[in-house]
């Protein structure tokens, strides 16, 4: 495992490299994993429009785990609505079954669900893995976790990275999320501590599974709650 700092663009270029490396012939699967507010979601928007920018539109494509949140709906029949963001509250199978068919399947478009924040409830079919895309960057918390099924989604990955930031910068980060989705400043921070804060230390015993660990910090922003461009 690498533990580098690495700036953006050079996280564009190892990105790339894996195209033209050993296996470029078949479609790439690069993970992120990390805790809550590491900026998973912003490095892999970024690879994303930096790599389609190079090679082309439809080139790479976002698959993120958050699309795989049990909706307000199946949380509340599980009793699990205030545990939102923890490991039983994912599809986990499903996301591991797209995964394999991304890996497969390589003559029809294949729709990817994704998280809005403004709704608070996962949506079908905001991206798009394309017949002709060749590298899938996918996000989420538990890639490096060891329960079942999370192994079988390593299994088909090229590489995973874990995404790293110092926790009063993921702290800071949280809270403003939580307010910005509504909730008032005590409601947030509470939400941090009680919920955001344990599911981050669960994720941090993964850390020794990645491949590579790249800092989450200064990264540009792609806008979220759109297909990247």
């Amino acid at each position: 495992m690498h533990a580098d700092t690495l700036t953006a663009p050079d996280l564009v270029a190892l990105a790339l490299g894996l195209l033209r490396g050993p296996g470029s012939r078949t479609r790439t699967i690069v993970g992120l994993a990390g805790p809550p507010g590491a900026g998973k979601s912003t490095l892999a928007r970024h690879l994303v429009a930096e790599v389609e920018r190079r090679e082309g539109p439809g080139s790479a494509a976002y698959l993120p785990l958050d699309g795989f949140h049990l909706s307000a709906a199946q949380l509340d029949r599980l009793g699990l609505g205030h545990r939102k963001g923890a490991p039983p509250t994912f599809d986990a199978h499903g996301y591991v079954a797209l995964l394999r068919r991304v890996t497969a399947d390589r003559f029809q478009d294949i729709y990817v669900p994704d998280f809005d924040r403004d709704l608070d409830e996962p949506v079908a079919a905001r991206h798009v893995v394309a017949p002709h895309t060749r590298l899938v960057i996918t996000e989420g918390n538990y890639l490096a976790a060891d329960e079942h099924p999370w192994p079988e989604a390593r299994r088909l990955l090229r590489e995973l990275w874990y995404v790293d930031a110092d926790d009063a910068v993921r702290e800071e980060r949280l809270i403003r999320r939580h307010r910005d989705g509504g909730r008032d400043e005590a409601t947030a921070r509470h939400w941090v501590t009680s919920n955001d804060h344990p599911n981050g230390e669960y994720v941090k015993a993964g850390r020794a599974l990645c491949t590579r660990i790249v800092r989450g910090e200064g990264l540009p922003v792609v806008p979220e709650g759109r297909s990247v461009p």
